[in-house]
């Protein structure tokens, strides 16, 4: 007898999942953020270096200059800049979309040039005053988020105040207004220690001190390497590579159908859902899709596959011994899971390898590659064995015909 709720569930379940990937799918991939070889720009490499011996380059300075960088990235009106610190002394810029070249490489490219100005504009102090990592973000006595900041030269720093003492001051970043609104000196400073409140949060403080701290770095940026990608030529590569992902995603879809029947056809329906939360979780976290990451995502596809057809050609031998479509199902998902977590794990091994000593672009491919493991095992395995659990109960496809097992082949308990 044919149990309804079960065929029910099982519908509502397969038309919500079809309705929400078909209604919201195409608007959530428009909204997805194209690297640079998708829609032209380009990239630079950075050599670190500092402007005398009496410096190094830390980490910390190359996460100071990183923030710096950004901070300029960001008055270009550059949408999702793609920053990254590499090995010790390296740092890449990707910037896609952008037209003039010309002009990201001078602003990105100069020395950084903080300075503290008067209520007239006129420069009384620059970021060179500024002892190295004298600036912090903290907490005061009172709990509030400050800016903490030690000066090289006490001296002229307490003449400053004492001749500006009562007055508003201004730190730029370039031409960049880093305290809006500026600062009043309110006392004569003799120690060479001052402090900058106002600030909304702990995060907002040690941003802007990573800034200053940036602004006061004595380092130069050599370009090593550069690379660009016109619009037309990643829209076409854009367009390819969708294409060879529809092809192959459809071919897949037929070939599942055609061998595995019913379990073919739930296959298909958990890999809809497989595409749709990969492109919404990349949407949600803000990540780059690039070219090696709709590769990732198309080998993902695979991989997701594949772990289905594990499950399902164990439940087709447990079909062929004899055993009822339940306990086939039952055994059939157990004895796989182990081998589909093994292939999982060691794929995200890899991966995580790729990520730390590859470069930004093996990293996406990487990144999209470990998200799309997650995303099938939730899909493809518990997905997948929900959906065949409602299917066997519902009593309308007990017959082993439905998945792919000829009755000639089943053996005698």
């Amino acid at each position: 007898m044919v149990n309804w709720g079960k065929l029910g569930t099982l519908f509502l379940i397969i038309f919500i999942t079809l309705s929400f990937a078909f209604t919201t799918g195409p608007k959530i991939a428009r909204h997805t953020t194209l690297g640079l070889d998708l829609r032209g720009g380009f990239e630079i490499l950075y050599e670190i270096s500092p402007l005398n011996e009496q410096h190094k380059v830390t980490k910390q300075t190359l996460r100071d200059a990183e923030k710096a960088l950004n901070n300029r990235v960001n008055a270009l009106g550059i949408a999702e800049p793609d920053i990254q610190v590499e090995g010790n002394n390296r740092i890449r810029v990707r910037l896609a979309g952008v037209t003039n070249q010309k002009k990201a490489r001078d602003i990105i490219g100069k020395p950084a040039n903080l300075t503290f100005r008067d209520s007239k504009g006129n420069i009384i102090m620059t970021g060179n005053d500024i002892a190295e990592k004298g600036a912090n973000g903290v907490f005061d006595r009172m709990q509030r988020p400050i800016i903490t900041l030690q000066f090289k030269d006490p001296e002229k720093f307490a003449s400053v105040t004492k001749k500006y003492i009562g007055q508003r001051v201004t730190i730029f970043l370039d031409e960049e207004p880093l305290t809006v609104p500026a600062l009043t000196i309110r006392d004569i400073i003799v120690d060479g220690k001052a402090q900058i409140d106002g600030q909304n949060s702990i995060g907002e403080a040690k941003e802007l001190a990573a800034i200053l701290n940036a602004g006061a770095l004595p380092i130069k940026m050599k370009e090593v390497f550069s690379t660009s990608v016109g619009a037309k030529l990643g829209q076409e590569a854009l367009k390819n590579g969708v294409e060879a992902g529809i092809i192959g995603t459809i071919i897949v879809l037929l070939f599942m159908i055609v061998y595995y029947r019913i379990p073919g056809v739930i296959a298909c329906i958990t890999l809809v859902a497989y595409i749709y939360l990969l492109l919404l979780v990349q949407n949600l976290m803000g990540a780059t899709l690039t070219l090696p990451g709709i590769a990732a995502f198309i080998l993902g596809i695979g991989m997701a596959v594949d772990a289905n057809i594990i499950m399902y050609e164990r439940i087709k031998e447990e079909l062929r011994s004899g055993k009822s479509y339940l306990s086939a199902l039952r055994a059939g998902s157990k004895r796989s899971l182990s081998t589909i977590l093994d292939a999982n794990v060691t794929s995200i091994i890899a991966s995580l390898v790729l990520f730390y000593f590859g470069s930004s672009a093996i990293r996406g491919f990487a990144v999209t590659l470990i998200l799309s493991i997650i995303v099938s095992m939730i899909t493809a395995v518990a997905g997948s064995r929900f959906l065949m659990n409602l299917a066997v109960r519902s009593n309308l496809f007990n017959k082993p015909g439905y998945y792919g097992v000829k009755e000639r082949d089943i053996r005698e308990l």
